[in-house]
């Protein structure tokens, strides 16, 4: 067999972490090989720097090494990173902006919206994105124009894949205010793109 079922990868993922845990610093390496590049575009999608980027990602691991004996594998090990990632790149973020608090937690204000459950065919037509070489560009600076409550929802579900419970684990939120950041998110997103085609 030579696909690799997501059942399989996880199996393996726990077993990495179990050797990792018991001293094997090469099943450690290769759980750093596995998912570098992810935290590497996580930490540079939330800062909007390559070098808080790069930052991110060799303290991410060097959390997760030191903190290794006290991962619960309740939880996928990715998950985990993932969420020592973000703390990571929130902290970067808190230092740049010495003058205003970053947090997830701050309310968002709903004034007693309707936020709709899905907000379907959000983007673009997919033929029209990829006859198009400058909308990753303008995809990358929409991204990066979202408030940091919204863009680190959207990065977590719609770039990394994180399911809605996942991602509300990850950030301590309700799941709730992820479906409503993510509706938020998707909505600033399909305006600057619409904004985008239709200059085109």
């Amino acid at each position: 067999m030579s696909e690799t079922s997501p059942q399989t990868v996880e199996q393996t993922e726990s077993a990495l972490v179990t050797a990792a845990k018991a001293g094997d610093y090469d099943a450690f390496e290769q759980l750093v090989n596995r998912y570098e590049h992810k935290i590497y575009r996580l930490g540079l999608n939330i800062t909007g720097n390559p070098e808080d980027a790069e930052d991110v990602l060799q303290e991410t691991f060097l959390k997760a090494f030191e903190n290794l004996p006290r991962f619960r594998e309740d939880s996928r090990f990715y998950t985990w990173i993932v969420r020592i990632g973000v703390n990571q790149a929130l902290m970067k973020l808190r230092k740049r902006r010495t003058d205003k608090s970053v947090s997830l937690d701050e309310p968002i204000e709903d004034n007693g919206e309707i936020i709709p459950r899905d907000f379907a065919d959000w983007k673009p037509d997919p033929e029209q994105l990829l006859g198009r070489t400058e909308t990753r560009e303008i995809m990358a600076r929409a991204i990066q124009n979202l408030p940091v409550s919204f863009r680190t929802v959207f990065q977590l579900r719609d770039v990394e894949g994180l399911s809605t419970e996942e991602t509300a684990e990850t950030l301590g939120l309700t799941i709730s205010a992820v479906k409503a950041r993510l509706f938020r998110a998707r909505l600033r997103l399909r305006e600057e793109l619409a904004k985008f085609f239709k200059r085109g």
